[in-house]
Protein backbone atom coordinates (compact mmCIF):
# COMPACT_ATOMS: atom_id res chain seq x y z
CA UNK A 1 0.00 0.00 0.00
CA UNK A 2 1.36 3.45 -0.93
CA UNK A 3 0.05 6.56 0.85
CA UNK A 4 1.10 10.22 1.07
CA UNK A 5 2.76 11.30 4.34
CA UNK A 6 0.93 14.35 5.75
CA UNK A 7 3.21 15.02 8.72
CA UNK A 8 5.71 13.38 11.10
CA UNK A 9 6.53 13.87 14.77
CA UNK A 10 9.32 12.66 17.02
CA UNK A 11 8.37 12.89 20.73
CA UNK A 12 5.69 15.53 19.94
CA UNK A 13 8.14 17.62 17.89
CA UNK A 14 7.43 18.01 14.14
CA UNK A 15 10.22 16.66 11.91
CA UNK A 16 10.73 16.61 8.14
CA UNK A 17 12.73 13.37 7.92
CA UNK A 18 13.38 10.17 9.85
CA UNK A 19 16.28 7.71 9.61
CA UNK A 20 17.26 4.26 10.79
CA UNK A 21 16.96 3.98 14.57
CA UNK A 22 14.48 6.86 15.01
CA UNK A 23 11.14 6.45 16.80
CA UNK A 24 8.66 8.46 14.78
CA UNK A 25 4.92 9.06 14.49
CA UNK A 26 3.70 9.24 10.88
CA UNK A 27 0.36 10.72 9.78
CA UNK A 28 -0.79 9.39 6.41
CA UNK A 29 -3.88 10.31 4.44
CA UNK A 30 -6.93 8.14 3.73
CA UNK A 31 -5.76 5.07 5.61
CA UNK A 32 -7.80 2.83 7.92
CA UNK A 33 -5.57 2.09 10.96
CA UNK A 34 -7.44 -1.19 11.51
CA UNK A 35 -5.65 -2.53 8.41
CA UNK A 36 -2.25 -1.97 10.02
CA UNK A 37 -0.26 -4.79 11.57
CA UNK A 38 3.36 -5.20 12.63
CA UNK A 39 5.40 -4.83 9.47
CA UNK A 40 7.57 -2.50 7.43
CA UNK A 41 7.22 1.10 6.31
CA UNK A 42 9.64 2.53 3.78
CA UNK A 43 10.35 4.84 0.87
CA UNK A 44 8.47 3.47 -2.20
CA UNK A 45 10.44 0.81 -4.14
CA UNK A 46 13.22 0.56 -1.55
CA UNK A 47 11.95 -2.86 -0.38
CA UNK A 48 11.14 -5.94 -2.41
CA UNK A 49 9.18 -9.06 -1.50
CA UNK A 50 11.01 -11.99 -3.06
CA UNK A 51 10.66 -15.76 -3.44
CA UNK A 52 14.27 -16.41 -4.43
CA UNK A 53 17.54 -14.52 -4.79
CA UNK A 54 21.04 -14.60 -6.26
CA UNK A 55 23.71 -13.70 -3.73
CA UNK A 56 27.49 -13.34 -3.74
CA UNK A 57 28.88 -15.11 -0.70
CA UNK A 58 31.86 -16.15 1.41
CA UNK A 59 32.05 -19.11 3.77
CA UNK A 60 32.64 -18.27 7.42
CA UNK A 61 35.99 -19.89 8.21
CA UNK A 62 34.93 -21.15 11.65
CA UNK A 63 32.05 -23.20 10.22
CA UNK A 64 32.99 -26.87 10.11
CA UNK A 65 31.99 -29.05 7.19
CA UNK A 66 31.13 -28.42 3.57
CA UNK A 67 28.39 -26.16 2.20
CA UNK A 68 26.44 -28.54 -0.01
CA UNK A 69 24.19 -27.62 -2.93
CA UNK A 70 20.53 -28.52 -2.25
CA UNK A 71 21.12 -28.25 1.52
CA UNK A 72 18.72 -26.16 3.63
CA UNK A 73 19.95 -23.28 5.77
CA UNK A 74 18.35 -20.69 8.03
CA UNK A 75 18.61 -17.53 5.92
CA UNK A 76 18.62 -14.21 7.78
CA UNK A 77 17.72 -11.41 5.39
CA UNK A 78 16.10 -8.03 6.10
CA UNK A 79 14.12 -8.44 9.35
CA UNK A 80 13.39 -12.15 8.93
CA UNK A 81 14.98 -15.56 9.26
CA UNK A 82 13.44 -18.20 6.97
CA UNK A 83 14.44 -21.61 5.67
CA UNK A 84 16.02 -21.62 2.24
CA UNK A 85 17.59 -24.12 -0.14
CA UNK A 86 20.90 -23.23 -1.82
CA UNK A 87 22.59 -23.97 -5.14
CA UNK A 88 26.23 -22.90 -5.42
CA UNK A 89 27.96 -21.84 -8.63
CA UNK A 90 31.23 -20.24 -9.68
CA UNK A 91 32.79 -18.62 -12.76
CA UNK A 92 33.83 -21.01 -15.53
CA UNK A 93 37.29 -22.46 -14.60
CA UNK A 94 39.04 -20.30 -17.22
CA UNK A 95 37.72 -17.20 -15.39
CA UNK A 96 38.58 -18.23 -11.81
CA UNK A 97 41.12 -15.39 -11.47
CA UNK A 98 39.05 -12.76 -13.24
CA UNK A 99 38.27 -9.63 -11.21
CA UNK A 100 34.56 -9.51 -10.32
CA UNK A 101 32.65 -6.23 -10.13
CA UNK A 102 31.19 -5.79 -6.64
CA UNK A 103 27.42 -5.75 -6.01
CA UNK A 104 26.61 -6.57 -9.65
CA UNK A 105 25.59 -9.86 -11.24
CA UNK A 106 26.21 -10.37 -14.95
CA UNK A 107 23.50 -12.49 -16.58
CA UNK A 108 25.39 -12.58 -19.89
CA UNK A 109 28.16 -14.82 -18.55
CA UNK A 110 28.26 -18.60 -18.17
CA UNK A 111 28.65 -20.04 -14.66
CA UNK A 112 29.74 -23.49 -13.52
CA UNK A 113 27.38 -25.50 -11.28
CA UNK A 114 29.07 -26.69 -8.06
CA UNK A 115 27.98 -29.60 -5.87
CA UNK A 116 29.35 -27.58 -2.94
CA UNK A 117 30.98 -24.24 -2.16
CA UNK A 118 34.63 -24.43 -3.18
CA UNK A 119 37.07 -23.79 -0.33
CA UNK A 120 40.54 -24.91 0.70
CA UNK A 121 39.19 -27.64 2.98
CA UNK A 122 36.59 -28.95 0.53
CA UNK A 123 37.36 -29.15 -3.18
CA UNK A 124 34.76 -31.06 -5.14
CA UNK A 125 35.84 -30.64 -8.77
CA UNK A 126 38.19 -33.13 -10.43
CA UNK A 127 39.88 -30.28 -12.25
CA UNK A 128 41.00 -28.70 -8.98
CA UNK A 129 42.22 -32.07 -7.66
CA UNK A 130 44.36 -32.47 -10.76
CA UNK A 131 45.81 -29.00 -10.25
CA UNK A 132 46.59 -29.71 -6.60
CA UNK A 133 50.17 -30.82 -7.29
CA UNK A 134 51.90 -28.51 -4.83
CA UNK A 135 49.20 -28.59 -2.18
CA UNK A 136 47.66 -25.36 -3.49
CA UNK A 137 44.09 -25.51 -4.73
CA UNK A 138 42.88 -23.19 -7.47
CA UNK A 139 39.83 -21.36 -6.14
CA UNK A 140 37.63 -18.71 -7.80
CA UNK A 141 37.86 -15.15 -6.49
CA UNK A 142 34.06 -15.03 -6.14
CA UNK A 143 31.25 -17.56 -5.81
CA UNK A 144 27.49 -17.20 -5.85
CA UNK A 145 24.40 -19.04 -4.66
CA UNK A 146 20.79 -19.25 -5.74
CA UNK A 147 18.60 -19.08 -2.63
CA UNK A 148 15.04 -20.40 -2.81
CA UNK A 149 12.95 -19.43 0.21
CA UNK A 150 10.24 -21.60 1.77
CA UNK A 151 8.13 -18.44 2.16
CA UNK A 152 8.56 -14.99 0.59
CA UNK A 153 10.63 -12.40 2.45
CA UNK A 154 10.63 -8.60 2.32
CA UNK A 155 14.05 -6.97 2.31
CA UNK A 156 16.07 -4.06 0.87
CA UNK A 157 18.17 -4.43 -2.27
CA UNK A 158 21.88 -5.24 -1.77
CA UNK A 159 21.19 -6.21 1.83
CA UNK A 160 23.27 -8.48 4.06
CA UNK A 161 22.45 -12.19 3.94
CA UNK A 162 23.52 -14.68 6.61
CA UNK A 163 23.20 -18.46 6.27
CA UNK A 164 23.16 -20.49 9.47
CA UNK A 165 22.53 -23.96 10.85
CA UNK A 166 20.46 -22.87 13.85
CA UNK A 167 19.32 -26.43 14.55
CA UNK A 168 22.88 -27.32 15.64
CA UNK A 169 23.19 -28.10 19.36
CA UNK A 170 23.80 -24.76 21.11
CA UNK A 171 25.97 -26.54 23.71
CA UNK A 172 28.31 -27.97 21.07
CA UNK A 173 31.61 -26.16 20.65
CA UNK A 174 30.98 -25.28 17.01
CA UNK A 175 30.09 -22.25 14.89
CA UNK A 176 26.49 -22.24 13.65
CA UNK A 177 26.98 -19.39 11.15
CA UNK A 178 27.86 -20.91 7.77
CA UNK A 179 28.17 -18.07 5.23
CA UNK A 180 27.51 -14.39 4.65
CA UNK A 181 26.87 -12.46 1.48
CA UNK A 182 25.14 -9.66 -0.40
CA UNK A 183 21.75 -9.98 -2.09
CA UNK A 184 22.42 -9.03 -5.72
CA UNK A 185 19.14 -9.94 -7.43
CA UNK A 186 15.74 -10.72 -5.94
CA UNK A 187 13.00 -12.63 -7.75
CA UNK A 188 9.59 -11.12 -7.03
CA UNK A 189 7.58 -13.29 -9.43
CA UNK A 190 6.05 -16.32 -7.73
CA UNK A 191 6.61 -18.26 -10.97
CA UNK A 192 10.31 -17.35 -11.07
CA UNK A 193 11.31 -20.91 -12.07
CA UNK A 194 9.64 -20.32 -15.45
CA UNK A 195 10.01 -16.56 -15.91
CA UNK A 196 13.40 -15.79 -14.37
CA UNK A 197 15.64 -18.83 -13.88
CA UNK A 198 16.05 -19.60 -17.62
CA UNK A 199 18.04 -16.32 -17.79
CA UNK A 200 20.56 -17.75 -15.32
CA UNK A 201 23.22 -19.52 -17.40
CA UNK A 202 24.55 -22.08 -14.93
CA UNK A 203 25.83 -25.22 -16.63
CA UNK A 204 27.03 -28.68 -15.70
CA UNK A 205 30.06 -30.08 -17.52
CA UNK A 206 29.18 -33.55 -18.82
CA UNK A 207 31.89 -36.07 -19.71
CA UNK A 208 31.12 -39.49 -21.19
CA UNK A 209 33.69 -42.11 -22.17
CA UNK A 210 33.43 -45.13 -24.47
CA UNK A 211 35.71 -47.29 -26.58
CA UNK A 212 36.39 -47.87 -30.25
CA UNK A 213 35.23 -51.39 -31.12
CA UNK A 214 36.48 -51.66 -34.69
CA UNK A 215 37.44 -49.83 -37.87
CA UNK A 216 35.06 -49.57 -40.84
CA UNK A 217 37.37 -47.64 -43.17
CA UNK A 218 39.98 -44.88 -43.07
CA UNK A 219 37.41 -42.29 -41.97
CA UNK A 220 34.91 -44.31 -39.91
CA UNK A 221 34.90 -46.41 -36.72
CA UNK A 222 32.29 -48.14 -34.59
CA UNK A 223 32.12 -47.14 -30.91
CA UNK A 224 30.56 -48.76 -27.84
CA UNK A 225 30.05 -48.26 -24.08
CA UNK A 226 29.31 -44.53 -24.42
CA UNK A 227 25.53 -44.94 -24.30
CA UNK A 228 23.09 -47.34 -22.68
CA UNK A 229 21.14 -49.74 -24.85
CA UNK A 230 17.91 -47.75 -24.36
CA UNK A 231 19.49 -44.32 -25.10
CA UNK A 232 18.12 -42.44 -28.10
CA UNK A 233 21.44 -41.96 -29.92
CA UNK A 234 19.75 -39.71 -32.48
CA UNK A 235 19.86 -36.74 -30.06
CA UNK A 236 23.68 -37.09 -29.88
CA UNK A 237 24.17 -37.20 -33.67
CA UNK A 238 26.39 -34.31 -34.82
CA UNK A 239 28.21 -33.92 -31.48
CA UNK A 240 32.01 -33.85 -31.55
CA UNK A 241 34.12 -36.55 -29.86
CA UNK A 242 37.85 -37.09 -29.43
CA UNK A 243 39.79 -40.35 -29.60
CA UNK A 244 42.55 -41.03 -27.07
CA UNK A 245 44.92 -41.33 -30.06
CA UNK A 246 44.24 -37.66 -30.93
CA UNK A 247 41.74 -37.81 -33.79
CA UNK A 248 38.62 -35.61 -33.75
CA UNK A 249 35.37 -37.25 -34.75
CA UNK A 250 31.65 -36.63 -35.12
CA UNK A 251 28.87 -39.00 -34.05
CA UNK A 252 27.29 -39.97 -37.36
CA UNK A 253 24.51 -42.41 -36.45
CA UNK A 254 23.48 -45.32 -34.27
CA UNK A 255 24.70 -48.79 -35.19
CA UNK A 256 22.47 -51.74 -34.37
CA UNK A 257 20.26 -52.04 -31.28
CA UNK A 258 22.83 -52.43 -28.49
CA UNK A 259 23.91 -48.80 -28.00
CA UNK A 260 26.76 -48.90 -30.51
CA UNK A 261 27.32 -45.95 -32.85
CA UNK A 262 29.24 -44.86 -35.92
CA UNK A 263 31.85 -42.10 -35.75
CA UNK A 264 33.04 -40.14 -38.77
CA UNK A 265 36.68 -38.97 -38.65
CA UNK A 266 36.84 -35.96 -41.05
CA UNK A 267 40.66 -35.91 -41.25
CA UNK A 268 40.97 -39.71 -41.34
CA UNK A 269 42.56 -42.15 -38.91
CA UNK A 270 46.30 -42.00 -38.30
CA UNK A 271 48.18 -45.06 -39.66
CA UNK A 272 49.29 -45.98 -36.13
CA UNK A 273 45.70 -45.82 -34.85
CA UNK A 274 44.42 -47.97 -37.70
CA UNK A 275 47.19 -50.53 -37.09
CA UNK A 276 46.43 -50.60 -33.35
CA UNK A 277 42.69 -51.11 -33.89
CA UNK A 278 43.19 -53.72 -36.62
CA UNK A 279 45.58 -55.69 -34.36
CA UNK A 280 43.09 -55.49 -31.46
CA UNK A 281 40.26 -56.80 -33.70
CA UNK A 282 42.39 -59.78 -34.78
CA UNK A 283 43.21 -60.68 -31.16
CA UNK A 284 39.51 -60.65 -30.28
CA UNK A 285 38.66 -62.95 -33.17
CA UNK A 286 41.28 -65.55 -32.13
CA UNK A 287 40.40 -68.55 -29.94
CA UNK A 288 37.32 -70.74 -29.85
CA UNK A 289 34.24 -70.37 -27.73
CA UNK A 290 35.65 -72.83 -25.21
CA UNK A 291 38.58 -70.50 -24.49
CA UNK A 292 36.44 -67.54 -23.41
CA UNK A 293 37.96 -67.29 -19.93
CA UNK A 294 41.52 -67.37 -21.23
CA UNK A 295 40.61 -64.95 -23.99
CA UNK A 296 39.08 -62.54 -21.48
CA UNK A 297 42.24 -62.68 -19.37
CA UNK A 298 44.54 -62.21 -22.36
CA UNK A 299 42.42 -59.36 -23.74
CA UNK A 300 42.76 -57.56 -20.43
CA UNK A 301 46.53 -57.70 -20.84
CA UNK A 302 46.66 -57.16 -24.62
CA UNK A 303 44.11 -54.34 -24.57
CA UNK A 304 45.30 -52.66 -21.40
CA UNK A 305 45.09 -49.35 -23.24
CA UNK A 306 42.15 -49.50 -25.65
CA UNK A 307 41.37 -46.52 -27.87
CA UNK A 308 38.86 -44.51 -25.85
CA UNK A 309 36.25 -42.02 -27.03
CA UNK A 310 35.59 -38.83 -25.04
CA UNK A 311 32.35 -36.87 -25.40
CA UNK A 312 32.34 -33.54 -23.54
CA UNK A 313 29.44 -31.08 -23.56
CA UNK A 314 27.63 -28.50 -21.42
CA UNK A 315 24.05 -28.74 -20.26
CA UNK A 316 22.42 -25.67 -18.72
CA UNK A 317 20.66 -26.40 -15.43
CA UNK A 318 17.61 -24.21 -16.16
CA UNK A 319 17.30 -24.90 -19.89
CA UNK A 320 13.83 -26.41 -20.36
CA UNK A 321 14.90 -27.99 -23.68
CA UNK A 322 17.96 -29.67 -22.06
CA UNK A 323 20.13 -28.89 -25.07
CA UNK A 324 23.71 -30.19 -25.24
CA UNK A 325 26.17 -27.40 -26.04
CA UNK A 326 29.71 -27.77 -27.35
CA UNK A 327 32.15 -24.91 -27.97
Amino acid sequence: VTKRVKSMQMFHTPVTYAMQGDRVGVCVTQFDPKLLERGLICTPDSLQTIHAAIISLKKIQYFRGALQTKAKFHITVGHETVMGRVMFFSPAPANFNEEIQENVFDFEKDYLYQEEYLSKDSVSSEENKENDHAGEVQLPKQQWALLEFEKPVTCPKLCLVIGSKLDTDIHANTCRLAFHGVLLQGMEDKNYTETFLPKLKVYKQKHKEGQVERVIDDCSVIGRSLFKKETNIQIFVGLKVKLSTGEDGIIDSGFGQSGKFKIRIPDGLKPDTKMLLTAASKKKSKGGKGDMTKEDESSKNDSAQPVTISLIFKRYVFDTQKKMIQS
